[in-house]
């Protein structure tokens, strides 16, 4: 697929010169969409300032350690920084970003810019990072699984309904399950949309004295959730060691009814660029039996609250070039460029205008994109803690593996060490 054009407009996006005089900004990105990137680096890049992309580490966790300490040490060369929601909080608690403000901040965060994403950048009443793409999870499916097992998708699915249809048909059912931060976002999904949460969010931003509520009704139906599909023949057998990766061949088997698979946005792109490959369909045709449906929900009747995801721009407090690097970090934010990072990399805007975009509805589905923007709209984040890396590795502890998961006890014993993690009596 052809890529989509990078011609920016507006005084921030003057024409290159040459490097003589020019600031220099460095821009720590993820491994995710490099080419794009690069090439936004280069055309958002003016007289003033040059881009230079420097690339993080693949895991979220290990992104976030070389951050913190660059900007622990008051790093002056961390400029613009591509961050994980949930590490927002925590770097902002620390005055490690340089707030938007004024014009600036009217500009990252207008109206156009989905909620979900929205709420990631906001901290302590200001906007202290800039939303560039955003993700969710979806459910895919098989239509041929989902039609054998007289499961209507036009309306709301549950997860026992998901389970129960994957199991009568020797279908599987795909999550991430693994001891990472991908499990949390299954466990904060489940419990979300069974209308709790991990903690009390009028209490979060309170940070080591926010409320634990996860041992709750709530708490326990995503238990039972998961105790379900660890005791299915719908459970995948790599089910305790699971990623977003590990469950993409069994949605094609070359024998086998296929699955149904909660994953990021990603999928539909890389199913579409493994057509008569392996892992993939046979053929276009074969690719029209993959569907796609909202979250499935916790509680039958109760709207789940599909994950929240993506990346934020951020701007290192102690830059040497503030104003630049804001100004980049808007221009790199644009429509243009989220325009761009979906259609050539699949990473999905944060902005619903782009969803609207001719770009966009050449490159996808209309179905899938309308889904992708509510399910981002109307998203749960997960717990906005200035200390979520301590939260997300004590829910790890306790529900890991998922094979021992019980509604009975899980809930209340997370409960319990997460308390003591937060007071600071306990340690991971």
């Amino acid at each position: 697929m052809g890529a989509v054009g990078l011609a920016l407009t507006g005084s921030v996006l003057a024409a290159c010169g040459g490097d003589g005089g020019r600031a220099q900004l460095n821009w720590y990105i993820n491994p995710d969409g490099q080419v794009t990137l690069n090439k936004l680096a280069e055309t958002c890049s003016t007289d003033d300032y040059k881009i230079n992309i420097q690339v993080l580490p693949a895991s979220a966790t290990d992104q976030r350690t070389q951050l913190a300490r660059r900007l622990a040490a008051k790093d002056s060369s961390t400029d613009l920084m591509s961050l994980d929601p949930v590490f927002v909080p925590e770097f902002a608690n620390a005055k490690w970003l340089a707030p938007f403000e004024g014009e600036l901040a009217d500009q990252v965060l207008d109206d156009d810019v989905l909620k979900g994403a929205a709420e990631t950048v906001q901290w302590d009443d200001k906007v202290v990072a800039a939303p560039q793409w955003a993700n969710t999870q979806v459910l895919w499916y098989r239509k041929s699984l989902a039609k054998a097992a007289g499961l209507d998708m036009t309306k709301p699915v549950t997860w026992d309904q998901v389970i129960d249809a994957a199991d009568a048909e020797g279908g599987t059912v795909g999550v991430q399950a693994n001891k990472y931060e991908a499990y949390v976002v299954w466990i904060n999904s489940l419990i979300q949309g069974a209308g709790g949460n991990i903690l009390d969010p009028s209490t979060v931003e309170s940070g080591r004295d926010a409320k634990v509520t996860i041992d709750s009704e709530a708490g326990r139906d995503a238990a039972a959730v998961i105790q379900k599909l660890a005791r299915s023949k719908a459970r995948q057998a790599d089910f305790t060691t699971s990623n977003e990766g590990t469950s993409l061949g069994q949605m094609f088997p070359a024998k086998g009814p296929g699955e149904f698979m909660t994953n990021w946005t990603f999928v539909y792109k890389n199913y579409e660029g493994l057509i008569g490959k392996a892992g993939g369909p046979k053929d276009k045709k074969g690719l029209e039996d993959l569907g796609w449906a909202r979250y499935p929900q916790t509680v039958a009747g109760e709207q789940s609250k599909p994950p929240i995801g993506g990346i934020d721009i951020g701007v290192g407090a102690y830059s040497k070039h503030l104003d630049y690097a804001q100004q980049a970090a808007v221009c790199v934010t644009s429509a243009k460029a989220q325009s761009a990072l979906a259609v050539n990399e699949g990473l999905m805007p944060s902005r619903q205008s782009v969803y609207d975009s001719p770009e966009l509805t050449k490159a996808y589905p209309a179905s899938l994109l309308e889904l992708y923007s509510q399910s981002i709209e109307t998203g749960g984040p997960r717990p906005k803690s200035a200390f979520y890396s301590q939260i997300s590795n004590a829910v790890q502890s306790r529900w890991h593996s998922p094979t021992s998961v019980s509604p009975r006890t899980t809930p209340e014993r997370s409960a319990a060490f997460l308390k003591s993690i937060l007071r600071g009596e306990a340690l991971l």
